[in-house]
């Protein structure tokens, strides 16, 4: 017995029946601060 598996379903599977990808536009939703705002805050803690 092999170790690989049986790839012969893949290999014979319709391609054209892929939904063509949509584009789509990412949002970061907590994006990380600047070094400048860091070492800002860094400051005003050190006050």
């Amino acid at each position: 017995m092999s170790d690989k598996p049986n790839t012969a379903e893949i290999e014979k599977y319709d391609k054209s029946k892929l939904k063509k990808l949509k584009k789509t536009e990412t949002q970061e939703k907590n994006p990380l601060p600047l070094k400048e705002t860091i070492e800002q805050e860094k400051q005003v803690g050190a006050s």
